[in-house]
């Protein structure tokens, strides 16, 4: 696909409606240091069928909202630095969001059925960290007009700073304050309590991998997007309930996609297992819980393994359980351990991949709020139109590659899984009889699957 058809033609910077306090700054966790090799980038499609959004971004009311929320987010308008202990802090300066203004040429639908995962890339905007930051904007908006009124908006950050939930709560209290609507889940800087990071030089703590870094760590990597009804859904818990009676959407989808993938790879372990790694999001698991508007990263890594013989079974229900079990059995000791531990001298060698040195599968079960609704789905600028489509990206992935299950468009159990492989072995993926059979509808996959740049 050629890039041509998206046209950026207009930047400016958006700043908070109110100045921040002289001075304030904010601290990173160890977890937020140890993410620092990725990006984060969620795009969120609106039909935009009144043509009423975005007709003129420098004199629009959203312009306006958009300044009125970024008072609540004082570390979205800071810039990195280095605090007195050589460790990364946000400095709220409100400096600024970089938002960049592009058209499309083509519509909505044309697009969603059309372009492959890496012309999608073109729908956001992201310049690599430099090594003096001080002047860069670490989180971008892109605004995206198509053909015949549809819109794109696509936030990018550091994964450094936020995790997908902040990213996509952040984007709910913009149309909420669109609406002039109260804020449901404001946000909460107090950080985690753990141990803190050791003293070290600059050199030693990642930063954002530049895009050599990225051609050099990783094989091409290829992203699809498959979703699945709500009603294929609930036929395929019904296969498992036997096995797993209180099976997820994210248990039984995981174990699919993880026990068709891994017949693309040979075993790395001499005891001829397969391994899969499960990022979950630990808001609700800390005691006490903590708020889901917290700023910053409140992920969970931990593995999962099973033997080859298994996963060549062809016993689904098993592996959905065993996916069940292992995030059941997730404590708050655990996780508070995984801090400690990155916050010790083990990580002083220097960043590593998070996702994707092994093949990690991304649960976002918590974004939905009863069983019909999701937070991604209720960022809504007018009351009568939810998302079309939101898509959701890691920057960085290694090439073990990565399985995100998401909610749909659609709500209930409806779920979308985008995944991103090496380019051989998607293309495999994509005709998997096994997943097809299931009728997912495929987007963003283009005429083929062609490789993310």
């Amino acid at each position: 696909m050629s890039s041509s058809r998206v046209t950026l033609h207009s930047k400016l910077t958006a700043v908070s409606s109110k100045p921040v306090r002289s001075g304030k700054t904010h601290t990173l966790s160890a977890l937020d240091h140890a993410m620092g090799f990725h990006t984060l980038h969620i795009i969120f499609y609106y039909k935009n069928e009144g043509n009423n959004l975005f007709e003129s971004f420098d004199l629009d009311p959203l312009r306006e909202s958009l300044s009125e929320v970024l008072t609540m987010y004082p570390t979205m308008t800071g810039r990195l630095a280095r605090g007195v202990d050589g460790n990364w802090e946000v400095r709220c300066n409100d400096a600024g969001v970089r938002v960049i203004m592009a058209n499309v040429d083509t519509t909505l639908n044309e697009w969603l059925s059309s372009a492959s995962g890496s012309e999608e890339e073109h729908l956001i905007a992201w310049d690599d960290m430099p090594h003096d930051p001080h002047t860069w904007s670490p989180f971008r908006i892109q605004i995206n007009s198509f053909k015949e009124g549809g819109v794109a908006i696509g936030l990018s950050c550091s994964h450094m700073l936020a995790d997908l939930t902040c990213a996509a709560l952040f984007f709910k209290s913009w149309t909420e304050t669109h609406r002039h609507l109260p804020i449901t889940h404001p946000p909460f800087f107090t950080p985690i309590r753990a141990s803190p990071l050791p003293n070290s030089d600059t050199e030693s703590l990642p930063l954002n991998a530049t895009k050599a870094q990225i051609m050099a760590s990783s094989r091409n990597m290829a992203t699809a997007t498959f979703k699945f009804s709500s009603s294929i859904m609930k036929q395929c818990l019904s296969k498992v309930h036997d096995t797993c009676p209180n099976a997820t959407p994210f248990d039984f989808l995981s174990a699919l996609f993880w026990t068709r993938i891994a017949r693309l790879k040979s075993p790395k372990n001499q005891d001829q297992t397969h391994s899969l790694s499960i990022c979950t999001d630990f808001r609700r698991l800390m005691k006490p819980p903590l708020p889901i508007g917290y700023f910053g990263n409140a992920l969970h890594f931990s593995m999962i393994s099973v033997k080859v013989e298994d996963i060549e079974s062809e016993q689904l229900g098993g592996i959905a359980s065993k996916v069940h079990n292992h995030l059941a059995e997730l404590a708050e000791e655990e996780i508070r351990y995984a801090m400690e531990w990155l916050g010790s001298e083990k990580e002083r060698e220097g960043g590593k991949f998070r996702y994707g040195s092994e093949l990690t599968c991304v649960c976002m079960e918590h974004m939905m709020i009863s069983s019909e609704q999701s937070l991604l789905y209720e960022a809504m600028f007018s009351s009568n139109e939810k998302p079309e489509h939101v898509s959701c990206h890691v920057g960085n992935v290694d090439g073990e590659g990565l399985i995100m299950v998401m909610p749909s468009s659609e709500g209930g159990l409806a779920r979308t899984v985008m995944v991103t492989l090496p380019q051989e072995e998607l293309a495999k993926v994509s005709k998997d009889q096994a997943i097809l059979q299931l009728e997912p509808i495929m987007i963003l996959a283009g005429c083929g699957v062609e490789e993310n740049h």
